[in-house]
């Protein structure tokens, strides 16, 4: 993994996903700039380890992430992060708590990070942070009840024709192995219901 310092081009990422989510002022923006900074992995590398307490909150610019656990010697990847989206284990960061998943690259990225730390020293001295933080959290939510529902309610090729529309850019960029472990079927059976859904 390599640190540097983010350029021009993340600033102008960061501005345009926090605004995305909520206007965010440019004095609170600016005060948080020089706490970023741009972590670059290869693919396959655990960036948190269940256990652990999460310590930054991230913005991918590039690659495909998981947050994922291990039951009866098996992965189970509950969550993908992508470019243009906060990561992390969000839990763990924001209760200062051990995290339950390992946080995974599986593909080589690029994110942009703040550490927990800096980030709430910022929310303190701006209100408007710990506001935005809520609106964000209520999107990460809403998030969390579909996916719950899509668990309990949506049968297995239901559960694989909504990730294909949700994120259909993802089949073409991770072994599908992992896109079995997230819908809950074995990788034959995933290959066979990718099968007829291409169809």
């Amino acid at each position: 993994m390599i640190t540097t310092a983010i350029n021009q081009q993340d600033i102008q990422r960061l501005h345009q996903v926090f605004n995305s989510i909520a206007m965010f002022d440019d004095e609170p923006f600016n005060a948080m700039l020089p706490h970023w900074g741009a972590l670059t992995c290869k693919r396959k590398q655990i960036l948190t380890q269940i256990g652990e307490t999460e310590h930054y909150l991230y913005l991918i610019t590039e690659g495909i992430q998981r947050g994922f656990c291990n039951y009866e010697d098996k992965d189970a990847t509950l969550v993908f992060f992508y470019p243009n989206s906060f990561a992390g284990i969000a839990d763990s960061f924001l209760l200062r708590r051990p995290s339950a998943l390992y946080f995974e690259t599986l593909t080589a990225s690029r994110m942009l990070r703040i550490s927990y730390n800096n980030f709430m020293q910022i929310a303190h001295e701006f209100p408007q942070v710990e506001k935005w933080l809520r609106i964000m959290l209520s999107h990460t939510l809403a998030g969390l009840l579909e996916r719950q529902k899509e668990l309990s309610v949506y049968t297995a090729a239901d559960k694989l024709a909504a990730l294909f529309r949700r994120s259909a850019f993802i089949f073409n960029m991770v072994p599908h192995k992992y896109l079995a472990s997230y819908i809950g079927v074995d990788p034959a059976t995933f290959s066979k219901m990718y099968s007829r859904l291409e169809k």
